[in-house]
């Protein structure tokens, strides 16, 4: 089972038990995040397509840590100018892990149920 969620407004592939780095998230480690916006939820041969979104879908997280990416040099110059510039840049991200996926649909007998 995996489904495709908008985290942060970029879109990550999840399965159950992934880690995943997702821009910084203002959330303290060890907590729970509930991912609302799930775009597709495949669980075998069935797959379910929102028009936007998946109703009742959702996908669970826990946020296992903060850190920074590697650094990036950007450099630029101006040929025969004299003129050079050199930047660092280092992107912050959190480490969220997969919990579980909750498709929202119900079956048949349930619903007769309610």
């Amino acid at each position: 089972m995996y489904a495709i969620v908008e985290i942060s407004g970029k879109q990550y592939k999840v399965q159950e038990g992934d880690i995943v780095f997702v821009d910084r998230l203002e959330t303290e480690e060890g907590s729970e995040i509930t991912f609302d916006k799930v775009l597709l939820v495949s669980d075998g041969d069935k797959v379910s397509i929102g028009t936007d979104t998946v109703k009742g879908a959702k996908v669970k997280a826990t946020v296992v840590g903060h850190g920074k990416a590697k650094k990036i040099l950007v450099f630029k110059y101006k040929a025969k100018k004299n003129e050079r510039k050199m930047k660092g840049h280092r992107q912050p991200y959190t480490r969220i892990q997969i919990e579980k996926i909750e498709t929202g649909s119900k079956s048949k007998k349930a619903e007769k149920a309610e």
